[in-house]
């Protein structure tokens, strides 16, 4: 073989190896990157902490586990850039303790913020509750502040109006009400018949949910466990939404 007959196969050869290295990239396997949240909160000294009540149930629907809804939020909040969460067994610790079954009042959400070691307190309430095929949830949550805790971050050129359509607003529970003053409220009805839930799950899922199954993003409309982390995903990112305006309200 001449060097220029060895030329061409090496030539060719690498030519070959380029093409299966082509083939061998499956779309099946490609990976997508799920949506994270984002607190407004200075964090040079450490993350925010908040702390979780199981949430009352105001559905009229006795069968439901207010403390797995309760799980449910705190799995959302821990995956807030910027904040962290007490696990619900040590915040139900610490109420027997201290005699706090729930919050009457802005001094007691502050009062057990002390007690916990906490930044921010979450109470809330589940205003809906369908697990049948099309699921239903709702969700009020409130948070109430430790006086002095959770400052705001670094200045940024946010605009409040960028912000108004990040989660819409499904609707609200007038019947919710909070005690005393929480710095922020949210409260959201997820019907799944309603298209625009269904868009919003399914960006949701993009990254959470395995793509070549056969029912891939709606398989969290085919769970209520599933359908209830979308809803406090959801629910979470809307009250975050908020607390971002009200930094953005107040800055110099």
């Amino acid at each position: 073989m001449t060097s220029a007959q060895t030329m061409l196969a090496f030539l060719l050869s690498c030519v070959l190896l380029g093409l299966t290295g082509c083939k061998t990239t499956d779309p099946r396997d490609r990976l997508n990157v799920p949506g994270v949240l984002v607190a407004p909160y200075d964090t040079r000294q450490g993350e925010v902490l908040w702390a979780v009540i199981p949430p009352r149930n105001e559905s009229g629907v006795s069968s439901l586990r207010e403390d797995e809804i309760g799980d449910s939020i705190v799995a959302a909040i821990q995956g807030i850039r910027g904040v962290r969460c007490l696990p619900i067994n040590r915040t139900l610790e610490v109420m027997r303790a201290t005699g706090i079954d729930r919050i009457t009042s802005t001094n007691e959400a502050i009062a057990l913020a002390n007690a916990l070691g906490v930044d921010g307190i979450i109470a809330g309430s589940i205003t809906a509750y369908d697990p049948y095929d099309p699921p239903t949830l709702g969700l009020a949550l409130a948070l109430y502040s430790r006086p002095g805790a959770m400052k705001r971050g670094p200045k940024t050129n946010l605009d409040p109006r960028a912000l108004t359509m990040a989660y819409t607003d499904f609707g609200s529970f007038d019947g919710s009400r909070f005690a005393g003053d929480p710095v922020n409220s949210v409260s959201q009805h997820l019907d799944a018949r309603d298209h625009a839930v269904l868009m919003d799950l399914r960006r949701y899922a993009q990254g959470r949910s395995d793509q070549n199954s056969a029912l891939r993003w709606r398989v969290y409309t085919a769970s209520m466990e599933l359908y209830t982390q979308f809803v406090a995903h959801h629910t979470v990112g809307r009250l975050i939404d908020e607390e971002w305006l009200r930094y953005a309200r107040t800055r110099d």
